[in-house]
């Protein structure tokens, strides 16, 4: 039996309930499976912050990043929780772990499944079919617009002092004047291209179809995205057996919406990523079956993208399977790191267990058009993981 050692925040609003389905459909793969893990959870957030005034337990940061094989969290932001500086309260733990432990690509899956109502003009209706949207969107994690903010919550998390940048003056500007710089690198930018690259082989491989990797920035414009577009040029004529493509982010916005089955793989710097993800998740039915990853050289996080919504809070109404979705990132990327064979195939079949209770329709969450309760959807998965398991292993 092969164990991993994982750390869960669930963090605030909604988070907690996301995270209680994702444990219930861990638990499954730990009673009926060959996997196994230790799991330690660490209380953080907004919420955490306004009850203790500390946005997680001291010595939070050093267990994420020593005595983890992967991070799982819930979701972090609460109303009125903000530090002394404005900073939202429960960042560190957040964007912190994302800068501290070079989590430098954000993998957001955009997957569409059969029998999922998107949600477009207003209502639900179908207007792509499934086989039109499955790509990737890797979106640079730790540099661009958030670099200050991602490098003032790391300094927070490894209790350093901040270390704030400073300039004196704007010519052509005056009055108030607030500012953000917005660093790209070469080698931050060589890292999060090659893994969209070797994301593209990969899917190559498991898919058995031709993928292609398309940069995404604004390199008619701004100088970092000019940088970003270069070596996205050297990488791709240093792999010549992958179709490449570019897009400026305003246009790349209509070709998402228009034409999703021509995409595969997608590589854009941090804020553009940041926004064009959550867009393109009205192809995949919303937020709500949004997942993502964050991949380091040596650690990994995984959370759901919508959020603690905390209008909802309490209310056992919000869809788990981001966070489920996020769950079977986990696992297929602990397999393919560790070389954990047991567990690729309880990823696959997660993604199984995913796709046939879509297919089926019947308990699904208010946000695509049900009235089936969290724990509803997480308990189906649930049963219908232990079935395939079953199956597979026994």
């Amino acid at each position: 039996m092969t164990g991993y050692r994982l750390t869960v925040l669930a963090g605030d609003g909604t988070g907690p309930e996301v995270m209680a389905e994702a444990l219930r459909v861990i638990d499954v793969f730990q009673q009926h499976s060959p996997v196994s893990f230790e799991i330690t959870d660490i209380p953080c957030g907004g919420q955490y912050y306004l009850e203790t005034g500390e946005e997680w337990p001291e010595g939070s940061f050093e267990h994420c990043r020593d005595n983890s094989d992967a991070i799982l969290l819930g979701a972090i932001g609460w109303p009125g929780a903000r530090l002394p500086n404005g900073d939202m309260a429960g960042g560190q733990v957040i964007l912190g772990l994302r800068s501290g432990l070079r989590l430098y690509a954000n993998v957001r899956p955009i997957k569409l499944y059969p029998g999922v109502q998107h949600k477009v003009h207003g209502v639900h209706q179908q207007v792509w079919q499934p086989e039109h949207v499955d790509m990737v969107m890797i979106r640079e994690n730790t540099e661009g617009l958030y670099h200050s903010l991602l490098r003032r919550m790391e300094q927070k998390a490894k209790g350093e002092k901040d270390e704030p940048i400073v300039i004196e003056e704007f010519p052509g500007l005056d009055g108030e004047v607030a500012w953000d710089p917005r660093p790209i690198s070469r080698k931050g930018s060589e890292r999060v291209i090659n893994f969209a690259f070797d994301l593209a082989r990969h899917r190559e491989n498991k898919l058995g179809t031709a993928q292609s990797v398309t940069c995404v920035d604004k390199s008619n414009v701004t100088r970092g995205c000019r940088l970003f577009r270069k070596i996205f040029t050297e990488i791709s004529e240093a792999n010549p057996d992958i179709d490449t493509d570019a897009a400026y982010i305003d246009a790349f916005t209509m070709w998402l919406m228009r034409n999703p089955e021509d995409l595969d793989v997608v590589v854009l710097p941090n804020m553009f990523g940041d926004i064009a993800t959550d867009l393109a998740s009205v192809l995949q039915g919303g937020l709500g079956m949004a997942a993502s990853a964050n991949m380091g050289p040596k650690h990994m996080m995984f959370e759901p993208v919508h959020g603690s919504a905390p209008k909802y809070t309490g209310q056992n109404v919000v869809n788990p399977i981001a966070m489920l979705q996020s769950v079977q990132l986990m696992f297929e990327a602990l397999a393919y790191r560790k070389k954990d064979e047991d567990l690729d195939k309880c990823a696959d079949i997660l993604q199984q267990a995913i796709q046939q209770h879509f297919e089926e329709g019947e308990i699904v969450t208010y946000d695509l058009g049900g009235n089936a309760s969290t724990s509803d959807v997480g308990e189906a998965i649930a049963n219908r993981c232990e079935n395939l398991i079953q199956q597979e292993f026994h």
